[in-house]
């Protein structure tokens, strides 16, 4: 089991350069973190759980205007 953050970059960003990254493969947690600054972004650390219930809203609808 890997114990590093594998970081990946969003498939949603709409400029190269405005990218958020997210690391799911530690254990029950995500991480995520802005693209641009890379390993010296600050990180938000949130629970694997809490990280889907987020997508699953994104993907309905739940946050948009």
């Amino acid at each position: 089991m890997s114990t590093q953050s594998q970081w990946r970059k969003s498939s949603r960003s709409a400029q190269a350069n405005a990218c958020v990254e997210v690391a799911v493969n530690l254990p029950g947690r995500a991480l995520v973190r802005d693209s641009k600054l890379g390993d010296s972004s600050p990180v938000l650390a949130t629970s694997a759980a809490a990280f889907r219930s987020f997508i699953g809203g994104v993907k309905a609808g739940r946050f948009d205007r």
